[in-house]
C-alpha cells in the first residue's frame, strides 16, 4: 500500500528567474513517464518532482506546495477489483491517520475505456485538517494510484484544478527508454547481488554475468565445451600445460582490445585477498602459483605466462580433465582493469566483452540490457532485454502480456498441466542439473554423531513430500548427482524413510527426547513464514522423533555469501551444476579443503577418493570413483538428499530460440522475436 500521507505544512514558494520579457504561458504543461506508461497534464506554474524509491512515482505540487498531487504505482499480488482496492487502502489509512473519515467513494471512467475508483477522505494532522481524494486505475497486474491532498480549506479552494489533474490521467504504452514492447524480450526477475565475476556466487547474478562478460571457453546450449574469447588451445603432452590462443578483434565493449594481459589482471585480481572472492581457490585453485596468491604470499600467479598480446599459457598442478569446464565459470572471465579501478562499484557500470551491454539498471525497478554489435561470436538475435524487477505474480504478468516468460509455481501447476488451459501449451519443462538437500552442521553436536544424521534422514518421507507438497514438480533423489550429470549412478542406496529405527537411534544416544539439543534449521527467507517444504520438514521430524526444530530465515540475496558464518544444526540447501562433472557437486561441497563447503564435512577416506578421481584420465574409472564417493557420503549421512530440479516455465509462442540450460542459465542471446 503507498505511504501515510505527507506533511500538510506548504512549502515556501520558489522566486522565479527574472527576465526582461516573459514568455507566454501555456495552459497546460504534460508529465509522461515511459518507464510505467502514463501521463498526466498540469498548470505550468505547478512543480514536478519525480521519485526514486517505488511506490511514489512523481508528485506534482502548487507554487505554495500545496495542493499536492502524487502518482503511486505497485503490482497486484492477485486480480482485485477496484472496489477491492480503494477498500484495503480506506482500512490502512483509517488505522495510520487521526480522525480518518471517509467522505465519498464512486466508481467512475475517467475514459470510456478506462474505468477507475474514487475515494474522499478527511483526517487530522497538527491540528490541521486535511482532504484528500484517490483514484484508483489498474492494468493487468499493475496499480496506479492518483493521490491528491491538502488542507481542507486549499482543497475546496483548489476543487477545480485538482479535478482538470486528476481526470487528465492517460495510460500510455510503456516504453522505457523509448523501447518499444515489440523490440524488447521483457522478463521477471529480482536482479544481481553484484555483476563482479570475482565476488559472484549465486546463480541470480551468474545469469547476468554471463550476458555481459565472458572467458576463455564457454558451454553451448547442448553443454558441450566451445571456444569463446580464445579461437584454440594445445594441451601439452603430461597434462599440465595449455596454450589458449586468443581470438584477434575481440574488445570491450568501450572498443578496447582484449589481450592475455587482461586475463593474466583478471585472475590475479580475482585471487588477491583484498578482493574477497569465495571462488577463487575453488575454481582457479588448480593453476600454479594461485595458492601463494590467496595466501597473500605473491602478487602474480606463476603458473600463468603471457606468451604475447595474443597468446596465454596456463600450468595447472596435475592432469585435470575438467579444469576447461572451470574456466567457463565467472570467475575465470576477462575484466576492464580501467573499469575495476574506477570504484568499489565499478560493476554498477560494467565495461564487459559478452552479447549484451548494461544499458540502465533502476535499483528494484528496472534493468535494461542492449546487444552488442561488436560481440565476438555471434551477435544477440535481440536488440534489447528488459528485466521488471520485483513485478507482481510472474504468471499474471504472463497472462497480461507484461512479460515473455514466467516460472509455474507450485500454486498454479496444476492448472497449467490442464490441457484444456490455454496456457498448457506454452509450458516448457527443463531437467536440471541440480539437487536440493539438507546439510549437517558437522562440527557440534548433535549431528557430529553420523547415527543421529541417519536417524534424522530416515524421519524424512522424501515421497510423499514430493507428491503432497511439490506436487511431482521435481524428482526424488537417493543421491547427490542429478539424472543427466556424467556419473550419475541410478542403482545409489538412499537411506529410506524409517521412522521406527530413526526413534531406536535417537533412544540409543540421548535416552529420552527430553535430553536431545535444540535444533535450529537456516533457511532462505525474507523473516515471513516458512515454505511449505520446511513446514512439512519439521512436521516429520515433530511426529517421527519428537524433535521441535526452529527455523532462522538469511535474506536469499546474503545466503551465499553469509551461510558458512550464519549455520545452525541443520540448513535448507540447493545446489547447481557450475559444470557438467561430478568434481562440482561432490569435491565442492564435500572435500574438508574446498572452500565451498559450508558445512565443513570431513571425512579422509572421502577426500582420498576425491582427489584420486581428480587426476583420472580413463574417463570410466573416474565415474566409478565418483559413484564410490557418493555412496560413501549417503552411508555416513553427510546430508539428506530430497529431489533433483525441473524448471517449469511458460513461454510465449513468438519468444524463439528460448534455452535455459540444465545450469539455469538462459542464453538470451539465441532468443528472437516473431511479429505479435
Amino acid at each position: 500500500a503507498p505511504t501515510p500521507s505527507p506533511t500538510l505544512i506548504p512549502s515556501p514558494a520558489p522566486t522565479p528567474s527574472p527576465t526582461a520579457t516573459p514568455p507566454p504561458t501555456p495552459r497546460r504543461a504534460r508529465y509522461s513517464n515511459a518507464n510505467y506508461g502514463f501521463a498526466i497534464s498540469y498548470p505550468p506554474d505547478w512543480i514536478v518532482q519525480e521519485s526514486e524509491e517505488l511506490p511514489l512515482l512523481v508528485t506534482l505540487t502548487g507554487r505554495r506546495g500545496l495542493p499536492r498531487i502524487d502518482i503511486l504505482f505497485h503490482y497486484l499480488a492477485k486480480e482485485t477489483s477496484l472496489a477491492e482496492i480503494a477498500s484495503e487502502m480506506a482500512a490502512a489509512l483509517e488505522a495510520a491517520l487521526t480522525d480518518f473519515e471517509l467522505l465519498s467513494e464512486r466508481g467512475l471512467h475517467i475514459t470510456p475505456d478506462m474505468p477507475a475508483y474514487e475515494m474522499v477522505y478527511t483526517w487530522t494532522e497538527a491540528d490541521i485538517q486535511g482532504k484528500a481524494r484517490f483514484i484508483f486505475v489498474t492494468r493487468g497486474s499493475q496499480s496506479f494510484a492518483i493521490r491528491a491532498l491538502s488542507t481542507r480549506e486549499d482543497y475546496d479552494r483548489n476543487r477545480e484544478t485538482i479535478d482538470q489533474i486528476m481526470l487528465s490521467f492517460r495510460l500510455e504504452e510503456p516504453r522505457p527508454f523509448g523501447i518499444s514492447r515489440l523490440q524488447a524480450l521483457t522478463l521477471y526477475d529480482t536482479g544481481p547481488i553484484t555483476l563482479d565475476p570475482a565476488l559472484s556466487r549465486d546463480a541470480s547474478s551468474h545469469a547476468y554475468i554471463v550476458q555481459l562478460f565472458s572467458g576463455l571457453v564457454a558451454f553451448d546450449k547442448d553443454l558441450n565445451l566451445i571456444p569463446d574469447i580464445a579461437q584454440d588451445w594445445e594441451l601439452s603432452p603430461e597434462g599440465t600445460t595449455y596454450t589458449f590462443y586468443l581470438r584477434p578483434g575481440v574488445s570491450f565493449h568501450d572498443g578496447r582490445p582484449v589481450t592475455a594481459w587482461d586475463f593474466k589482471y583478471s585472475w590475479e585480481r580475482a585471487c588477491h585477498p583484498e578482493t574477497g572472492s569465495q571462488t577463487a581457490a575453488d575454481f582457479l585453485g588448480d593453476i600454479v602459483g594461485v595458492s601463494d596468491v590467496i595466501a597473500g604470499r605473491a602478487r602474480e600467479i606463476s603458473g600463468v605466462e603471457v606468451v604475447n598480446d595474443y597468446t596465454l599459457k596456463v600450468t595447472i598442478d596435475a592432469p585435470k580433465t575438467y579444469f576447461l569446464a572451470k574456466l567457463s565459470y565467472p570467475v575465470a572471465f576477462v575484466v576492464d582493469r580501467h573499469n575495476v579501478t574506477a570504484g568499489e562499484e565499478w560493476w554498477r557500470h560494467p565495461n564487459g566483452t559478452g552479447p549484451f551491454q548494461l544499458m540502465e539498471w533502476q535499483e528494484d525497478q528496472l534493468i535494461i540490457l542492449k546487444r552488442n554489435d561488436h560481440y565476438h561470436r555471434e551477435p544477440a538475435k535481440v536488440q534489447y532485454v528488459i528485466f521488471r524487477l520485483w513485478g507482481g505474480v510472474p504468471i499474471w504478468m504472463y497472462e497480461t502480456d507484461e512479460i515473455d516468460v514466467a516460472s509455474v509455481s507450485i500454486i498454479d501447476i496444476e492448472r497449467v498441466r490442464d490441457e484444456t488451459n490455454p496456457l498448457h501449451q506454452d509450458l516448457v519443462i527443463t531437467p536440471m542439473l541440480s539437487v536440493e538437500f539438507i546439510g549437517f552442521n558437522v562440527t557440534k553436536p548433535p549431528f557430529d554423531d553420523a547415527s543421529i544424521r541417519r536417524a534424522f534422514a530416515m524421519a524424512v518421507d522424501r515421497d510423499r513430500l514430493i507428491e503432497t507438497v511439490l506436487k511431482d514438480m521435481v524428482e526424488p533423489a537417493q543421491g547427490l548427482l542429478p539424472p543427466g550429470l556424467p556419473g550419475h549412478n541410478p542403482e545409489v542406496r538412499g537411506i529410506d524413510y524409517d521412522p521406527t529405527q530413526a526413534r531406536e537411534l535417537i533412544a540409543a544416544k540421548y535416552g529420552d527426547i527430553s535430553n536431545f539439543p535444540p535444533i535450529t534449521l537456516t533457511a532462505a527467507g525474507y523473516g515471513t513464514a516458512p515454505s511449505p517444504v520446511i513446514v512439512a520438514l519439521i512436521q516429520g521430524w515433530r511426529e517421527n522423533l519428537g524433535v521441535e526444530v526452529q527455523v532462522k530465515q538469511i535474506d536469499p540475496e546474503k545466503w551465499a555469501y553469509v551461510i558458512k558464518e550464519e549455520k545452525d544444526e541443520l540448513v535448507d540447501f540447493g545446489w547447481i551444476a557450475d559444470y557438467p562433472d561430478p568434481h562440482t557437486f561432490l569435491d565442492l561441497l564435500f572435500h574438508s579443503q574446498s572452500q565451498a563447503n559450508d558445512m565443513e564435512y570431513s571425512n579422509p577416506e572421502l577426500d582420498a577418493l576425491l582427489e584420486q578421481a581428480r587426476i583420472e584420465q580413463d574417463t570410466q574409472r573416474r565415474w566409478e570413483l565418483y559413484r564410490e564417493a557418493e555412496q560413501l557420503l549417503i552411508d555416513d549421512a553427510a546430508c539428506i538428499p530430497l529431489w533433483f530440479g525441473k524448471s517449469h516455465l511458460l513461454v510465449k509462442p513468438y519468444v524463439k530460440g528460448w534455452v535455459l540450460t540444465p545450469q539455469g542459465l538462459p542464453l538470451l542471446s539465441l532468443v528472437s522475436l516473431e511479429p505479435h
